[in-house]
């Protein structure tokens, strides 16, 4: 990891951690409404937001800075600085909203547009994920250590987000039928996970681009493929919080070559 990189890092890891408390406090507890798309958003939600951004810009004002909640609906961010960041303040806020335990805060450094460091704060076990490319994935401080598996149907556990576009329900049959499911109720959460092996992989046709960039360096430092189905949302060129919905599947090797037998990129193209 170079310097940069790392100054950047540091800094990331402390932010994050400051709002630990507040995350917790309000869990379950804030009032939320529901957005124009159907998703819902609480006060904790802007808060985190404008906090984590105005601290990372203290320290790199020349990076372009993103979040779900704290740019405005009519703007179009061009990313021409070097390093972006990429937050997602309350990942599952529907969960947090009513008190289910699977939320987290998601945050992803980019290096022109590529996922190079992702730090995730999981709620439910009151851990930080974080790694990428090259560097240790780190799962509260200890490295995780991953070892190589083969899909089995007895103890593989696929992530998946429901309900399904019908399209996708034909090749997902097998799926459906033999496999064990979890749905969180939080992509990141699903992609953190998989990272470190405690999911075999997981199916996702709901997230966005901040859903999944932090992630996308975590299974870079796994070596775990994340395969978009449909055009890559790397590198990431402009930021809208009205970005597309970026269907995918994610996981060991095993699993995504299973997947991949599936022809789900046949329903998307």
């Amino acid at each position: 990891m170079d310097t940069a990189i790392r100054h950047r890092v540091n800094v990331a890891r402390a932010v994050i951690r400051e709002e630990v408390g507040f995350f917790r406090k309000q869990f379950g507890q804030v009032p939320s409404e529901w957005k124009e798309d159907a998703t819902r958003v609480t006060f904790a939600d802007f808060a985190i937001s404008e906090r984590i951004l105005n601290n990372l810009r203290r320290s790199f004002a020349d990076d372009n800075l993103c979040s779900e909640e704290s740019n405005p609906l009519d703007e179009i961010l061009d990313l021409k600085a070097k390093y972006t960041w990429v937050l997602d303040p309350i990942d599952g806020t529907n969960n947090y909203a009513i008190g289910l335990p699977f939320c987290a805060i998601a945050l992803a450094l980019l290096k022109w547009g590529e996922p190079v460091y992702g730090l995730v704060y999981d709620y439910a076990r009151d851990r930080l994920i974080e790694g990428g490319p090259g560097c240790p994935l780190l799962d509260s401080g200890r490295r995780v250590h991953l070892h190589d598996r083969e899909l089995d149907e007895r103890r593989s556990i696929i992530g998946m987000h429901f309900p399904l576009p019908a399209k996708v329900i034909g090749p997902l049959t097998p799926v459906l039928a033999r496999y064990r499911l979890r749905s969180l109720g939080s992509g990141a959460l699903n992609l953190a996970y998989t990272a470190i092996g405690l999911l075999d992989g997981c199916i996702d046709f709901k997230v966005k681009v901040w859903d999944i960039a932090a992630c996308v360096a975590l299974l870079r430092a796994a070596n775990h493929p994340f395969v978009p189905l449909g055009e890559t949302a790397f590198p990431l060129k402009t930021f809208h919080v009205r970005a597309p919905i970026i269907p995918f599947y994610a996981g060991t090797p095993s699993f995504c070559s299973y997947v991949r037998s599936l022809d789900l990129e046949a329903a998307f193209s």
